[in-house]
């Protein structure tokens, strides 16, 4: 029976979850949408089983919460919020359950200071719900593993089916799970039964109708998550990208919070582990080898910081048995308990540091950063001004209302999306860029003829735009400065971005990427 200090402690756990919570939602409408958050906003307007980068659950999740509440920053960031707080519930579900109140505390209170993990809740992408899909699916995949119900083997496979619809990355999930059974003398049993199977058809049905869309477009967001691993290179082993990929990973952590994780990792190896208690391995098995993985890829190609961040969603509550001091007696922990919990306790800090040092920068600039290297300033300041701008450029242009609005990137059309006036559709002419998905929403039957104005990132298009346009008129400078929601631009610094803005008249087609190579993998029969 639970002691009264273990419902205090709880209950503490709970509120601690909840203001944290009320802090992301206020936080989240505190400045605009970063490029890569309009993008999946557009693709909620467009709803479709597939999309060309990426799994469709984030865009499915943004159209529910801008259909029921409308369209504004905060709607769009809602389910990543939610989708946080449910990963932080089930984490303290699994401390609580296989360890104590006392690592359900510290877990809860390590997860909400980590800066990945807010970056995921409080930016529209698919990593916060990747996580509460990880999450989920390594709860009621223990609890499978421990009593071996149908309903707990389902939940986890419907989890994992909600993962796969997340990020394809959730795949993972299935080996992490057969290796943890291949090394468990308790659990290795499980295997025998159909129920495990059944649970992952489940998810893999879930999972369909993403298969039918790529199966139905030339299996083209396979490719271009092969190109993006680094499958149109040839095949070579080096350090290049090695050591970027460890300093993202401890500057997304914090330092001393990976070092920590990386020695729970080594001290498991090592056996210092109570063997009593199963779940340290399982903890084990769903988190190494993630970060193992993708450490081999950036062996061979560029791993962005982010990738891999599900995976600590175990490796959290392991390091936080290993060294916050309040896991069984039976844990080995290296110097003592007294310097373990030293070194735990300043890891909490120095994530709550960073983290609020970080969110504090993005509303008040208060650190004398280079506009270059405060990623704050260069991807979310001053979007709306310039939609005005665009706004009031086209409603000069000689038609109006047949002027389309553009960008070579896919990142420019989505901000003009949703911050001109009015959030008309706009078009990415991808042609010299990349493929992505506005060559799925615009042919170029439905603009020839069309004038536009396009907002540019160099001065030097006119003769690439006279392939597609008849007639192209002199860029306009539009520099843009650092400024956020609640704030006025300063225009007593340097800009943080400058664009070119072009007017054209009479397209004459040209929209999609065009291949470097027929060996490009991402190329596909015409």
């Amino acid at each position: 029976m639970p002691e009264p200090h273990d419902h205090r402690l709880l209950r503490r756990t709970w509120i601690l979850i909840g203001i944290c919570t009320l802090g992301r939602l206020l936080y989240a409408q505190a400045f605009f949408l970063v490029p890569d958050e309009t993008n999946y906003w557009q693709w909620s307007r467009h709803l479709d089983w597939g999309y060309h980068d990426q799994a469709p659950m984030i865009a499915w999740t943004i159209h529910l919460a801008t259909r029921l509440l409308g369209h504004s920053e905060w709607t769009v960031r809602l389910p990543s919020v939610f989708a946080l707080t449910v990963a932080s519930i089930y984490l303290v579900l699994m401390a609580r359950r296989w360890f104590s109140a006392q690592v359900a505390w510290q877990t809860a209170l390590v997860s909400q200071a980590i800066l990945l993990f807010n970056i995921g809740s409080l930016l529209a992408t698919a990593d916060g719900l990747q996580a509460m899909a990880w999450a989920g699916a390594c709860y009621h995949a223990a609890r499978a593993y421990e009593d071996n119900t149908w309903g707990q083997w389902f939940a986890g496979g419907a989890w994992f089916g909600f993962g796969l619809l997340s990020k394809y990355t959730v795949v993972l999930f299935l080996p992490c799970l057969l290796a943890y059974a291949l090394f468990s003398k308790k659990h290795r049993g499980r295997m025998i039964s159909p129920k495990p199977y059944l649970a992952c058809l489940l998810g893999l049905l879930m999972f369909s109708p993403v298969i039918y869309w790529n199966a139905s477009h030339q299996w083209n967001s396979m490719r271009h998550v092969a190109y993006i691993g680094g499958a149109n290179d040839r095949l070579t082993l080096h350090l290049n990208f090695f050591g970027d990929y460890l300093a993202s990973q401890a500057a997304l952590l914090t330092p001393m919070l990976f070092i920590l994780i990386v020695l729970s990792w080594l001290r498991f190896l090592q056996g210092r582990y109570p063997k009593e208690n199963w779940f340290c391995s399982y903890l084990f098995f769903t988190s190494l080898p993630v970060f193992a993985g993708f450490a081999v890829l950036s062996l061979h190609t560029r791993v962005y910081g982010n990738w891999p961040g599900f995976g600590y969603v175990s490796a959290v509550l392991l390091s936080t048995v290993f060294w916050s001091g309040t896991a069984p007696s039976s844990v080995d922990r290296g110097g003592g308990s007294k310097t373990s919990g030293t070194l735990w306790r300043w890891s909490v800090v120095s994530a709550y540091v960073f983290t609020g040092i970080v969110l504090v920068q993005v509303i008040f600039p208060v650190l004398p950063i280079p506009a270059r290297f405060d990623r704050s300033a260069t991807e979310s300041a001053g979007w709306d001004l310039l939609g005005k701008h665009v706004d009031t450029i086209r409603r000069d242009m000689p038609n109006a209302q047949e002027t389309f609005l553009f960008g070579f990137r896919y990142q420019i059309a989505s901000e003009l999306a949703f911050y001109v006036p009015g959030q008309p559709r706009t078009v990415s002419i991808n042609r010299w860029s990349r493929p992505n998905v506005y060559d799925y929403w615009w042919q170029d039957a439905d603009l020839v003829g069309m004038d536009a104005v396009g907002v540019l990132e160099s001065a030097q298009e006119r003769s690439r735009l006279l392939q597609v346009f008849e007639h192209v008129s002199s860029p306009e400078k539009y520099d843009v400065f650092r400024r956020h929601i609640w704030h006025s631009p300063d225009t007593s610094v340097p800009p943080v971005r400058t664009h070119y803005i072009y007017r054209c008249f009479g397209f004459k087609g040209g929209l999609r990427w065009t291949p470097p190579s027929a060996d490009d993998i991402r190329a596909t029969p015409p």
